[in-house]
């Protein structure tokens, strides 16, 4: 009895015969045309006598069909030039095909990685088209720059689409160190700002700071706070934290700002927090009723019997917070002096007079104005370590008071800023903790007021703003910014689901007594799964933008860009000057003792 596996092995043998006719017919007949009509325009051209319809002769034996052309000429018009023709419609038509296929095969299925179609309203002509209508001094501009439209954040990967946020957007970038989140995204967008700029970071040499410096200052002022001596410069500047104090919403939003920078969002409702805050804000509210530098605060601190801030805030109509705070003191000396001591806590970078003196007034030296700063084309670097405690706290309330004249200007000037400002927040979970920054990205790009937050990860944004806060600061970002060194393996699921899944065709095969069978079938993939956006090569990203599919972007580091030279070298400039400003500050002392006996 023969194997029953033969009649399988003869029907498989068969349908290979049959598909290799079929190829061979689909070469033959449309190559064989090509060459006969490809052989009587030669014939034409040359002057010799055309030849009758044969194309299988015109294909096998051309010389028979013109004997009068020359060899070259056959060579050429009956053999290359129909491959050519050839190869070249085969070649369209693969592309067609492949394009076909994007387009309506993999657009009937679920959400792919965007192209160019996708993210058009990031691209050039729609981004100039907003900038006309946002910006009125951009209207009657014939030519608009490119850096006037909006923030590059890099290029659509495989082309040269620019992508840009425009400058009603906001932003919150999530890379870790050396992701290119400095290089790609803070420093080519401070360096092309058409109006003010504000960076907050906690690093000078080889950062932000350095790079931009020198090519800000060329275009207004340069403006830095640095109450912890990062970048160890000369105090060229002093900013009274009071001036929005003299309200009791302005006292407590600076009093707030000393609280985010001391407890973590988890412990910022208890008893002690509440209550050293509270007293922070009535405090502070005194001090800037009656004019005087908040350094006088930590001296109320110290002696809660002092009456001076209940005669302030009493002669000032603010009797309910008088008593309010006369409560506190005159209740049980255990509570008050825990409050006291809580509230002494957070404001303990005052007691450090170098730190203290970039906040009270200063001889000879400007002091810093927001809402002047807001319709300048100046900049404000704002530095701190990380861990500030208080000294970061004085970061936020400056950052914070910068944005809030904005929003005035904005109002004053009909809506938005024109030119707009740029608030990167480099560092925002360890220097720029703004309590309420989710809720404020609701309308700071409506106002013409752009800020790019810019984190390590998602759980250090909810570290400060909590799970509640940071889930809403996410959702009110109208791009995001997913850079490589995603570590945190929900997140990346996360982001893994958002991007979405695409089908994917699969062909099984199966063999019977009949013969073989071949079917189709679709299954679901992730288009990026979790380990994929873990493995983000450095010098990629992922972009989401509102109503858009998320798009892969290659990033455009400054050193690479034109006049990437001459920035390179006033950044060392200035990296070698903060080191040296270091070493002399940080040099021994000796003493001279005059000549040894």
């Amino acid at each position: 009895m023969p194997p029953s596996s033969s009649p399988n092995r003869s029907t498989d043998g068969y349908d290979l015969i049959l598909r290799l006719i079929l190829g061979v017919v689909a070469v033959v007949v449309p190559l064989s045309h090509l060459a006969w009509l490809s052989g009587n325009i030669t014939a034409h051209l040359t002057g010799t006598d055309q030849a009758p319809y044969q194309p299988t002769a015109a294909l096998l034996r051309p010389e028979q069909l013109w004997p009068d052309a020359g060899d070259m000429s056959l060579l050429i018009g009956a053999r290359i030039a129909p491959a050519a023709v050839f190869l070249a419609l085969v070649t369209a038509g693969i592309v067609l095909w492949i394009r076909h296929r994007n387009r309506s095969g993999a657009g009937k299925t679920t959400p792919r990685l965007a192209g160019a179609r996708d993210i058009e309203p990031l691209m050039a002509k729609a981004t100039t088209a907003k900038a006309r209508a946002l910006r009125p001094s951009l209207k009657t501009s014939k030519h608009i720059n490119a850096h006037d439209t909006g923030v590059l954040l890099g290029n659509l990967q495989g082309s040269r689409h620019e992508i840009r946020m425009g400058y009603e957007d906001v932003a919150v970038a999530i890379m870790a160190p050396r992701s290119g989140k400095t290089t790609a995204l803070a420093v080519p967008a401070i360096l092309a700002a058409p109006g003010p700029v504000m960076l907050t970071s906690n690093k000078a040499a080889g950062d932000a700071y350095t790079a931009t410096f020198s090519a800000r200052a060329a275009v207004g002022r340069a403006w830095s706070m640095d109450p912890q001596q990062i970048a160890h410069a000369e105090r060229a500047m002093w900013w009274n934290p009071l001036a929005d104090a003299t309200t009791l919403e302005g006292a407590g939003r600076l009093a707030g700002h000393f609280l985010a920078a001391s407890v973590d969002a988890s412990a910022q409702g208890d008893f002690w927090s509440k209550a050293g805050s509270n007293i922070l804000a009535q405090l502070f509210l005194a001090a800037a009723l009656n004019e005087r530098p908040i350094t006088d605060v930590m001296q109320w601190l110290a002696f809660p019997a002092d009456r001076t801030p209940l005669d302030i805030l009493r002669d000032h109509g603010h009797t309910p917070v008088a008593a309010q705070l006369k409560g506190t003191v005159e209740g049980p000396p255990e509570t008050r002096d825990g409050i006291y001591e809580t509230a002494r806590q957070y404001a303990a970078a005052l007691l450090d007079h170098n730190i203290a003196a970039w906040v009270t007034p200063q001889k000879d030296v400007p002091e810093f104005n927001p809402a002047a700063f807001v319709t300048s084309r100046d900049s404000l670097y704002l530095l701190s370590k990380d861990g500030g405690g208080g000294a970061s706290a004085l970061i936020a309330a400056c950052a914070d008071s910068v944005m809030r004249a904005a929003t005035t200007q904005a109002e004053r000037a009909g809506g938005r800023l024109d030119p707009p400002l740029l608030a990167i927040l480099d560092e925002a979970a360890n220097v720029c903790k703004i309590s309420d920054l989710p809720d404020l990205y609701s309308h700071l790009g409506s106002r013409g007021i752009i800020p790019i937050t810019i984190l390590q990860s998602y759980r250090q944004g909810q570290k400060v703003w909590g799970d509640a806060g940071m889930d809403a600061l996410w959702s009110a970002a109208t791009i995001k910014i997913i850079g490589s060194g995603i570590d945190d393996p929900d997140f990346a699921d996360k982001l893994s689901r958002l991007i979405g899944d695409h089908d994917v065709e699969t062909t099984s095969t199966s063999r019977s007594d009949s013969g073989t069978s071949t079917s189709v079938s679709m299954r679901q993939e992730r288009i990026l799964p979790a380990d994929a956006i873990r493995a983000l090569p450095k010098g990629t990203a992922i972009c989401f933008a509102t109503g858009m599919r998320a798009a892969m972007l290659t990033l455009r580091p400054w050193y690479l860009e034109p006049g990437a030279a001459d920035l390179s070298a006033a950044s060392d400039r200035a990296s070698k000057a903060i080191t040296t400003r270091a070493i002399a500050k940080h040099a021994p002392v000796q003493a001279d003792f005059g000549p040894a006996a």
